[in-house]
């Protein structure tokens, strides 16, 4: 059986080239495992568009093909939005999610302790990590990627 790091590795760019052609970006790639079975979940997104159903299956059989011939196991696709309140999983999301709110939960150090805070994305940076305008104060700071324990998006 494939190494499903090395696949995912190897099938990246042609589902970023697929997206791309129907004006959406990758946000996860990657193989989960429920009820003994291999899923491939994509969610995609666009800050242009909201994402359908309909988009959602014509990306499936764009892309379930080429999908067939690189993996030599049994799986399934599954295509779809990050949802409404996605938790955020990687650093590449906090640019992909620039101008969405977001709750993020802090772990415990000299500035914060337990503290949550509910802002907007303003921008993200490798050095000093994500950059917020708070939503009741309208402060804005960074808050260092070591330093976040929980971010999800915000539904409003």
């Amino acid at each position: 059986m494939q190494d499903k790091k090395e696949i995912i590795s190897k099938i990246t760019p042609l589902i970023e080239n697929t997206l791309m052609r129907y004006g959406f970006m990758p946000v996860e790639i990657d193989f989960a495992r429920e009820n003994d079975k291999d899923i491939l979940k994509i969610f995609i997104y666009s800050k242009t568009k909201p994402v359908t159903l309909d988009d959602c299956e014509k990306i499936s059989r764009s892309i379930d093909e080429f999908l067939d011939e690189l993996i030599d196991f049994k799986y399934s696709l599954e295509v779809s939005s990050p949802g409404l309140t996605r938790k955020l999983k990687s650093e590449k999301e906090y640019l992909i999610f620039v101008g969405k709110i977001v709750l993020i939960t802090t772990k415990t150090n000299d500035i914060f302790s337990n503290y949550k805070v509910e802002g907007k994305i303003l921008d993200y940076n490798d050095e000093k990590g994500v950059l917020i305008e708070e939503v009741q104060t309208k402060n804005k700071y960074y808050i260092n990627m070591k330093n976040i324990k929980t971010s999800q998006l915000v539904f409003k």
